[in-house]
């Protein structure tokens, strides 16, 4: 990201980057003694740390940030095989089904925040790529007269194989892109797919750039979430799409009560045991509890610009995919 002026530096910090003034020629104070009238002015009037959650424990927003960069740095080489015991399998079909409801055609222009080790950049691959080989095979079809050596051209191309369609993985966790790098170059993913190191909050791409915006399981760790609903919404294209797969609340109260038991009692543990970090997982159990409910998030959504704003709640409300559009 550019600093707009010269004297403008940027440093990173936890899951934040913060701007760093070098240079600049301040105005000239009468007094700049603590003591005298200015300083006494100055010193009153400064501002109290500003105070979050990281799960049930207060602290300051700029401690946060660290905190959870370090929870997911602890937590990447182990997070895939952690979300399978956790929920039994389950976010594989919550993953294709907020595929299903992007419904990407072959040409889209896909940023996934919060993405780093790939399973919604992998699975929009695959979709895209299939998507573009129906219609290509449809097209074959109707132009019977192709010889052989034109069909097996057309096939051969590899460059257009995903119609012109991209994701841009972007995740303020290099540990987290670096399971992601690995993963990709495993399951043969080269084409079509970038990588970048960037916060959700301040996110280093240009205004309206993207036709999707894609979080998963993600923007409940952000300490700001309604800093990174707007950024969602300037980097989208006007029609844009703006999709989030997260942990919500439940609504059948007999499920919460064993959702509680499991969530409190199993999932620690078996952080402990597969990951050697408890208090990882105790976190995101709570960070779950502390999630907006689906009708709460969705107002903050609408707050943020988007229109036509739904959601449609998974697994009794274990989790929600919100919907909304940039108009």
């Amino acid at each position: 990201m550019a600093a707009p002026r010269s004297c403008a530096l940027w440093s990173y910090c936890g899951r934040g980057w913060s701007r760093v003034m070098r240079g600049c020629q301040l105005p000239r104070l009468r007094s700049s003694w603590p003591g005298g009238p200015l300083g006494a002015r100055l010193l009153s009037q400064e501002k109290p740390t500003t105070e979050t959650h990281f799960g049930f424990e207060t602290v300051s927003e700029k401690e946060k940030g660290g905190k959870v960069y370090q929870v997911f740095e602890s937590v990447a080489k182990k997070y895939d095989v952690m979300n399978d015991m956790m929920s039994l399998g389950i976010h594989r079909v919550w993953k294709d089904l907020l595929l299903w409801k992007m419904h990407p055609h072959p040409g889209t222009q896909l940023l996934d925040v919060a993405g780093g080790t790939g399973d919604i950049a992998f699975r929009f691959l695959n979709y895209v790529q299939a998507q573009h080989q129906r219609k290509q095979k449809r097209q074959l079809r109707a132009k019977q007269n192709l010889s052989w050596e034109e069909i097996a051209k057309k096939y051969q191309n590899e460059e257009d194989f995903l119609g012109g369609s991209h994701v841009m993985v972007c995740d303020i966790n290099k540990e987290m892109l670096k399971v992601g790098k690995q993963k990709a170059l495993a399951q043969g993913h080269k084409a079509g797919l970038t990588w970048v190191l960037g916060d959700a909050e301040e996110l280093p791409f240009d205004d309206d750039k993207f036709d999707i915006y894609t979080i998963a399981f993600g923007i409940r760790n952000v300490t700001h979430v309604d800093r990174a609903l707007q950024e969602a919404h300037r980097v989208l294209k006007p029609g844009g799409r703006f999709l989030c797969l997260e942990f919500s609340q439940v609504n059948n109260p007999l499920i919460s009560r064993l959702y509680d038991l499991y969530s409190f009692q199993v999932i620690p543990v078996l952080g402990e045991v597969i990951a050697g970090d408890w208090k990882s997982y105790q976190y995101l159990v709570e960070s779950i509890r502390r999630f907006p409910s689906q009708e709460d998030f969705k107002e903050m959504i609408e707050d943020a610009g988007f229109h036509k704003v739904t959601y449609e709640s998974l697994t009794s409300g274990i989790v929600a995919i919100h919907s909304g559009f940039k108009l």
